[in-house]
């Protein structure tokens, strides 16, 4: 008897089983390297960040209380700092400043700022708000003109490759996302140090507030960390958890690991999961449930107050042809949530500085600035973009009053 005639097999399904059988071996020779976390605390609960670092950090959108209570702290430290300097009479005028995310678009904040200290009048801030990106400007940015060095080199000296590391393209099906930070968690233990953390320290009993926003992903609740009161601690691991709350604010969910942060109730260890702040807005001040205004009165701060925002992006429409393919298109539609989330934060945090009596400042990347970038972190656009808010901020800039394509409304007298 014949055997039976073999079977033959294209080219294309060869490659495809191919295909499949690296596939198959990457995800047996990792897959039981996955990552893996101590489980979520019970939501909602009210936990905090180990090593007992007490009320470094504050639920806003659950607990608005919290952060008042902060700032009702922040301003006795201001008095009895005063009082120790012999200084008297009124209050002086309070500045604010409120950084947002933007990736490499950081750059423009970080030329707008220097350019600013080279025209002569960039004021000291009493509080300065992170996210993203603008979670690694903020602590520079407080610190004052001093470190305009350190911004000028982050945001024209590095790369992408200073900032993440692809991994293997079949990653995501193992492991919490398609790149891996340690450049960037490297370069951050580089420039926070015990000794930058004293000196924001030392500004924290003047009654000056840091803060840096992160999302808390089990939760889905933004989270507020007061990085003035991490620094003042002195605790051994505040360094640590000062560098993890940077890097969870700038943890693009899916590109970046989350960061992990250890938290405890009622004994019992857990971990919370937390990814960029700009998931939650890409820009933020105080909580509108807290009337600064009224606040003021009842404790006798009166006193005239600025605020400076930074939009580290173009406000603008931002035309391209995108590609009729799946990822284009969620790409662009991302880009677009993103675009409409920032808008409509300055539009909140527009109308509560109204209500407040805050005068409200608004800067962001011009459209005649056209420049493309080849790739996330391309140190040739990051360096025209950073000298572009450095012009911008040397010769005086002029800030925008009201949010984008706002107008106040005016009404003819009745008759």
């Amino acid at each position: 008897m014949s055997g039976a005639a073999p079977t033959r097999v294209g080219p294309k399904r060869i490659a495809a089983r191919l295909a499949t059988a690296a596939v198959l071996a990457t995800m047996a020779l990792f897959g039981c390297a996955g990552p893996t976390r101590m489980a979520a605390p019970p939501a909602p609960a009210d936990v905090r960040a180990d090593p007992g670092v007490a009320e470094v950090r504050y639920f806003v959108a659950r607990d608005p209380g919290a952060f008042e209570a902060a700032a009702r702290e922040a301003f006795r430290r201001e008095l009895a700092w005063r009082a120790s300097t012999g200084q008297t009479g009124p209050l002086p005028p309070v500045n604010f400043l409120a950084i947002s995310g933007g990736g490499h678009d950081g750059a423009f904040a970080a030329g707008l700022l220097n350019g600013w200290t080279a025209h002569g009048d960039r004021p000291e801030f009493k509080a300065v708000t992170g996210i993203s990106t603008g979670a690694l400007i903020a602590p520079f940015a407080f610190l004052g003109p001093r470190y305009d060095g350190t911004l000028k080199d982050l945001y024209t000296n590095i790369s992408q490759a200073d900032i993440y590391r692809k991994r293997l393209p079949f990653s995501a099906l193992f492991n919490d996302a398609l790149s891996s930070t340690e450049p960037l968690a490297r370069l951050t233990s580089h420039y926070v140090t015990r000794q930058l953390l004293d000196e924001i320290a030392a500004e924290y009993a003047k009654g000056r507030m840091l803060l840096i926003g992160t999302t808390d992903l089990d939760n889905l609740e933004p989270v507020v960390w007061n990085m003035t009161a991490i620094a003042a601690s002195h605790d051994p691991h505040a360094v640590e958890l000062f560098r993890e709350v940077l890097m969870a604010s700038a943890a693009i969910p899916g590109a970046f690991p989350p960061v992990m942060i250890n938290v405890t109730l009622d004994g019992v260890h857990y971990q919370e999961m937390h990814v960029d702040g700009g998931v939650a807005a890409q820009v933020f001040t105080y909580p509108p449930s807290l009337n600064v205004g009224q606040l003021s009165a009842n404790i006798g701060a009166v006193r005239e107050r600025k605020l400076y925002i930074i939009r580290n992006a173009r406000l603008d429409p931002d035309w391209a042809n995108t590609k009729r393919r799946t990822l284009s298109i969620a790409g662009r539609a991302i880009a677009s949530l993103i675009q409409t989330q920032g808008v409509g934060d300055l539009y909140r945090i527009y109308v509560t500085a109204r209500r407040d009596h805050i005068d409200y400042n608004l800067a962001f990347i011009p459209s005649t600035f056209t420049t493309v970038a080849t790739e996330q972190f391309d140190t040739a656009y990051m360096r025209t973009l950073y000298q572009t808010g450095y012009d911008l901020g040397a010769k005086g800039y002029v800030w925008s009053k009201t949010p984008p394509a706002y107008q106040e409304a005016t009404f003819a007298p009745a008759n």
